[in-house]
């Protein structure tokens, strides 16, 4: 930066370096190093000898190239040793007091009543690097002087005082580059440029002059090149220029014709004119389209209303019947409950579970706790011996086949899905597990086997046939069954179940709470099961005896509705068929249809449901039937 244009807003920062409070005496350093002493001796005789006396002799005085400096003394290094800690520290503090100071600067412009800036408080040091700030903030009259006054102030014995007071005048500053490799006077101020470090005490720092390679200069043969490039540069502008000029003169004696420029307007008019018409297509088919969307709004609106308004009015018209629907769903939910307590003790009564009566004892008092029979037969609660002998194992077979008949039933009655489905088929039934992950060897070497009934891995059988491979599925098995009366108890019943192992004693305790309850047990609903064994029969000698008088009888016209009505024995329409005496009539019409029909005489006819009649339990293909109709 040339020092005409340094200005105090280029001035970023202050350095202070070599504190100092000494003051200078002022005498040369001649004087300093020369013996100045008086010699008293000689002035005595001087006086003595009066104006008589001779003059004294000139003698050679000493110059400043022959005066030869001082020899330095030593320095005492035991001045110190014998005194108290009190003493040495003392004179350790005020060595350290005496050199090292707080400090801090102020700036100050003439014409100016207030410090430009104030810095901060350099605690304790001798060299202080005060913080950079910036001046270009201030008015113009601060930031474009270039005169300016420095105040340093330090405290000092507990006290402040002004240390130094310097004029500076940017443009006399020296340029140092670096505060290394300096030795600075005392109290000397470094000043910190935009462009770097400038002092006034010490001198500047003088650039070394570049070395740059040396050139070759042109020939004589490349100045002539050039002078006559030159000289064809100049001749090619006045060609130029005499060109131009006669071309304007062509012009201006020309008259102007107007037609070509109006055949470009009319031509960009045209162009401007299609690209108008082609926006205004598209505006048109953008307001076609807008239009037939607003029109397809207006009607989803309006459609949209009338929903709502139907809504509105099946919700008043709903609301009206809330009431008695809340009512009846009431009725429903308790007539379903009244009905799955008659279920349930329908279930208990056709699947009695009770503890097993032994031999020898009228009470059962000798089996173990928490044994139980269903249907007569034993079942332990999952704890059996292996090595037992067939009967035995029929034994359990057939308590597992009711339990898994009774499971079955209890998930359509109760509204609660297995997780493991269960095949009721007696003594041979099964559970299919497709939620557990088994290993695939397994289910692979049950499949080669290709069983009958458990052809898929995933079956497990509740009978106890086949080994040690058998008797592990069994087991398996029999804890799904065990998992599936848990499921009943706690999503039909909200049981909890203690030990999922006793089968039957859950079960049991889940007919009982499904049963119990204070409200009277509703009776069966009117009807029953049409299609009976001995009213099929009798459609099929319908035919053979219409000629007969007792076949005729059989369906008389006051009984025909009972007939084609036929309902569950035992019920309350049953017995009401027919007035009084209209069901022993039927009876005894059907006793002689039936002996008539076997070759026997009316004595020897009978009902299969007479009192005496001896019937038989007809089993074969029922399995059969079971699996056709299934």
């Amino acid at each position: 930066m040339l020092p005409q244009n340094r200005r105090l807003r280029h001035l970023q920062g202050i350095y202070l370096r070599n504190l100092s409070f000494s003051v200078n005496r002022g005498r040369t350093i001649d004087d300093l190093d020369a013996d100045l002493r008086p010699n008293t001796s000689n002035n005595k005789q001087l006086e003595a000898q009066g104006d008589d006396a001779p003059a004294p002799l000139l003698h050679q005085s000493q110059s400043s190239e022959s005066l030869g400096p001082r020899p330095k003394g030593r320095r005492r290094s035991t001045h110190v040793a014998n005194v108290s800690p009190v003493t040495r520290q003392k004179q350790l503090e005020y060595s350290v007091e005496s050199r090292a100071a707080d400090v801090f600067f102020s700036l100050h412009c003439e014409g100016v009543e207030y410090p430009v800036y104030i810095s901060e408080v350099g605690e304790r040091a001798m060299n202080f690097n005060f913080r950079f700030f910036d001046l270009s903030e201030l008015g113009p009259f601060v930031t474009r002087s270039s005169v300016f006054t420095v105040k340093v102030w330090a405290k000092r014995w507990h006290a402040w005082s002004l240390l130094l007071e310097q004029h500076v005048d940017l443009r006399c500053l020296n340029y140092l580059g670096t505060l290394r490799n300096h030795r600075f006077p005392p109290n000397c101020l470094a000043f910190h440029l935009a462009d770097g470090i400038y002092c006034l005490e010490l001198s500047g720092k003088r650039p070394e002059p570049k070395h740059g390679p040396v050139l070759p200069t042109s020939s004589y043969n490349a100045l002539m090149k050039l002078s006559n490039l030159d000289n064809s540069i100049q001749d090619a502008l006045a060609t130029r220029e005499t060109l131009t000029a006669q071309i304007n003169e062509i012009l201006e004696r020309t008259p102007s014709n107007s037609v070509p420029q109006v055949q470009e307007s009319a031509l960009l008019a045209s162009k401007y004119l299609s690209s108008q018409r082609r926006s205004l297509k598209a505006a048109q088919a953008r307001r076609a389209e807008l239009q037939a969307s607003i029109g397809a709004r207006r009607k989803a609106i309006r459609d949209g209303r009338e929903a709502q308004s139907r809504a509105e009015a099946d919700v008043q018209h709903a609301q009206s019947k809330l009431s008695a629907a809340r009512a009846q769903l009431a009725a429903t939910r308790e007539g379903i409950r009244g009905q799955r307590r008659r279920i349930c003790e329908d279930l208990a009564a056709i699947f009695p579970i009770a503890p097993p009566r032994e031999s020898g004892s009228a009470t059962g008092s000798g089996a173990p706790p928490l044994s139980f029979g269903i249907c007569g037969v034993a079942l332990p609660n999952t704890d059996y011996d292996p090595a037992s002998s067939s009967a035995a194992e029929d034994s359990l077979s057939a308590a597992l086949g009711y339990v898994a008949q009774l499971v079955d039933l209890l998930q359509y009655y109760l509204c609660v899905p297995l997780p493991y489905p269960v095949t009721p088929f007696g003594s041979r039934s099964s559970v299919r597990d497709d939620i557990s992950l088994l290993p695939e060897a397994a289910l692979q070497k049950q499949q080669q086997q290709k069983q009958p009934r458990l052809g898929q891995g995933r079956d497990f059988p509740l009978f106890l046939r086949g080994g040690a491979t058998a008797q592990y599925r069994f087991d398996y098995a029999w804890f799904l069954l065990n998992k599936d009366i848990e499921a009943l108890c706690v999503a039909g019943a909200g049981l909890k179940v203690v030990d999922i192992r006793h089968t039957l004693p859950n079960l049991k305790y889940l007919l009982y709470v499904c049963s119990a309850g204070t409200d009277e047990v509703p009776e069966r609903r009117r009807g029953g099961v049409r299609g009976l064994l001995w009213a099929g029969r009798m459609r099929k000698s319908r035919a053979g005896i219409g000629s007969s008088g007792s076949a005729d009888g059989l369906l008389a016209p006051d009984d025909a509705g009972s007939a084609a009505g036929s309902s569950r024995r035992g019920s309350t329409d049953s017995e009401a068929v027919g007035g009084g005496g209209g069901a022993a009539r039927l009876q005894e019409q059907l006793r002689l249809a039936l002996a008539k029909e076997n070759g026997h005489g009316a004595d020897a006819a009978g009902l299969p449901f007479d009192e005496g009649a001896k019937l038989t339990l007809r089993t074969k293909g029922l399995r059969e039937d079971v699996g056709a109709h299934a």
